[in-house]
């Protein structure tokens, strides 16, 4: 069996999505920081590529898509959010 290195940015992906989920659920994360979303954005990123240059399958990359997306705004929110923190008085 040979491995492509899109077949290992998939793997990689869901080792980080999942590992970001396991630890939330330990509450060693938190659910709006920064390292939860990257490992999330980073993990929807690995498995698109995987879908993208791999075995195609579109609602899985949609769902990738959404939560890429979904991340990125967490990401954007918490910099708003701490900003908008060191603003007030």
């Amino acid at each position: 069996m040979t491995f492509y290195w899109h077949d290992w940015a998939g793997y990689i992906g869901v080792v980080l999505v999942l590992l970001a989920f396991l630890l939330l659920q330990a509450h060693k994360l938190h659910g709006n920081g920064l390292v939860f979303q990257l490992m999330n954005v980073f993990g929807a990123i690995g498995v698109m590529l995987s879908l993208l240059f791999g075995a195609f399958n579109a609602a899985a990359f949609f769902m990738q898509l959404a939560w890429l997306l979904i991340g990125v705004y967490g990401i954007g929110r918490g910099m708003r959010l701490r900003r908008e923190g060191r603003a007030a008085p």
